[in-house]
């Protein structure tokens, strides 16, 4: 949700390259999305204070353990929504952010490798999340921190997407269909190659056929999903309905970047389509979370 209404906020910060649009729209939706994120920190706080046992289990749940990395990825996300505004808050952020998430991603790929009790039904593109993250790094990093750090960064979140990509793909086809909880996952396979667009800009500062290929893969697989939105409009609202608008914000992104360099009509297009797409999905989940809360359907024991 968190990581979400940071990306939609930053979406908006960068639309008027193709909007006329005013910069306080951008500030107020990032105003709401601090509001937002200091209201779920609060209220996670509690719980780790009342239910200790609770986050534990969640800690070492193989599906649920991989959500904790977004609380690294949150605070990466602020520096970036707070890079030209706030720079010095903005480093404060990165640092504490990029550490949390190394950490994390060192915790996450020990339990995989000793583990002895994962089966591939638990994979789910939420597997990405803790390792595939670290592509988000150097959007800012570059900025803060010796280019290498970004680059370590990068190549993590980078190689190990290929790997995780392989055997996600592998158990959707091969194995039994995601559980219906699971199934908005699917949007994160977006994620990785449009963050990695704008990483790897920030990184070569140049428009090369690997950047391309990044961004046409994103590309590719939205389109992908759009195709799907028969299955998705089925589905019984979870929470997880959540995981539609990170990767989203990043497609959008990706694409208003993409028109900037290249001024393509095409892109163009792109960029106001994504624009128009994401802001009727967070639209959306804000209804029908605010429904849910009020019908008492989520943060229900399961």
């Amino acid at each position: 949700m968190i990581m979400g209404l940071l990306g939609f906020a930053i979406v908006w910060d960068r639309a008027d390259a193709l909007l006329a649009v005013p910069p306080v729209i951008g500030d107020v939706l990032r105003g709401f999305a601090v509001v937002a994120l200091l209201g779920v920190a609060a209220l996670y706080l509690t719980k780790l204070v009342r239910y200790r046992e609770a986050v534990v289990k969640e800690l070492n749940h193989p599906i649920k353990r991989n959500f904790f990395a977004t609380i690294s990825i949150s605070l990466v996300l602020l520096s970036i929504a707070f890079l030209e505004d706030a720079p010095g808050l903005s480093l404060v952020l990165w640092s504490v952010g990029a550490a949390l998430h190394l950490l994390f991603t060192l915790y996450v790929m020990s339990v995989w490798i000793n583990h002895t009790s994962f089966q591939i039904q638990h994979m789910n593109p939420a597997w990405f999340i803790p390792v595939v993250g670290n592509i988000l790094v150097p959007i800012a990093g570059v900025h803060h921190a010796s280019p290498e750090i970004s680059w370590l960064f990068f190549s993590i979140g980078l190689v190990f997407w290929i790997v995780l990509l392989t055997i996600v793909f592998y158990r959707i086809i091969f194995h039994d269909p995601l559980p219906e909880r699971l199934v908005p996952t699917l949007f994160i396979l977006v994620a990785p190659p449009a963050v990695g667009f704008i990483s790897y800009l920030s990184l070569t500062d140049s428009l090369d056929p690997f950047a391309r290929v990044l961004f046409y893969t994103g590309l590719f697989l939205t389109l992908l999903l759009f195709s799907l939105v028969g299955r998705f409009g089925r589905l019984k609202f979870f929470i997880s309905w959540w995981a539609y608008s990170f990767p989203m914000a990043a497609m959008t992104l990706a694409a208003i970047k993409m028109h900037g360099l290249t001024g393509d009509p095409l892109h163009y297009v792109i960029g106001v389509v994504m624009i128009g797409v994401l802001t009727f999905i967070i639209g959306a989940l804000l209804i029908r979370t605010g429904i849910a809360i009020r019908r008492r359907e989520i943060c229900v024991e399961e």
